[in-house]
């Protein structure tokens, strides 16, 4: 079947492809002296996997993937050749699309020892939910830690901004069916305030962000690739030359309480 996704293990891993598709499977692929083989094989799931990412180098060779059958999986490995497996099951209603790992150190994180620094990833599904998962050391199993609502139809993609260290706050971008890309943002990973950054013509596919985390590019069923950045007094604008018509600060503010 078709092929979702594809993602670039970390260099330090060597040269390691993961990949995702219609027929349920994630495939790791490897190259060596110029020749690419199967590394692995995950059959974790019921139904089509739309979305894979590599977690940050720091966490070791670790996997997310998101699925149709509304589960995600965690694959990881020591290094010794053999993996495991987690799931959450049910992690979205009817399924889940997108996946986007926090980074090693996410601003708003309070913790002198990198040792117990926490392993978080945001997911978007078609619940019109984000959600933000971690890991509980304690239960040794992943737990919902955040529910945020304000899309009003399937969530396409989600992506959780780099930070180089200077930034104050955590910030994910999440973009969905009803044409809209929302901002949230977090100063201490407890509470998310949200913003619209804008309501495009069509839906919107796909949010990426720049490595240095102020820029973030958004595609749509416009055909079009926006850039945007935010200015001095917090406003977001497009710089791209494309659809400067789309060139609106954001409006629209909310915010997201705790989920226990």
């Amino acid at each position: 079947g078709p092929v979702w996704q594809i993602a670039w293990a970390h260099p330090m891993f060597g040269t390691v492809l993961a990949s995702c598709s219609y027929d349920r499977k994630v495939i790791l692929w490897k190259e060596t002296d110029g020749t690419w083989a199967k590394l692995e094989e995950f059959k974790n799931h019921e139904s089509s996997v739309n979305s894979i990412c590599w977690a940050p180098h720091e966490f070791g060779l670790m996997l997310a993937c998101g699925s149709s059958d509304g589960a995600v999986s965690i694959v990881s490995t020591s290094g010794d050749g053999s993996w495991e497996s987690q799931k959450i099951n049910n992690a979205h209603t009817i399924g889940c699309n997108a996946v986007s790992w926090a980074p090693a150190k996410a601003s708003g994180e309070i913790s002198l020892d990198d040792s117990k620094v926490l392993k978080r990833f945001v997911t978007g599904g078609c619940d019109n939910l984000v959600k933000v998962w971690k890991f509980s050391e304690a239960e040794s199993k992943w737990v919902e830690e955040h529910k945020l609502e304000a899309h009003s139809d399937w969530v396409r993609d989600v992506a959780w901004a780099p930070s180089p260290g200077l930034e104050s706050q955590s910030t994910i971008a999440s973009c969905s069916q009803d044409r809209r890309v929302i901002l949230w943002t977090s100063t201490d990973l407890a509470t998310w305030n949200f913003q619209i950054l804008a309501t495009f013509d069509d839906v919107i596919w796909h949010v990426s962000w720049s490595v240095t985390g102020n820029i973030l590019a958004v595609s749509g069923g416009d055909n079009k690739v926006t850039l945007w950045k935010e200015t001095v007094d917090s406003k977001w604008v497009c710089i791209s030359d494309d659809a400067k018509s789309q060139n609106a600060p954001a409006a629209a503010v909310g915010s997201a309480e705790r989920n226990l």
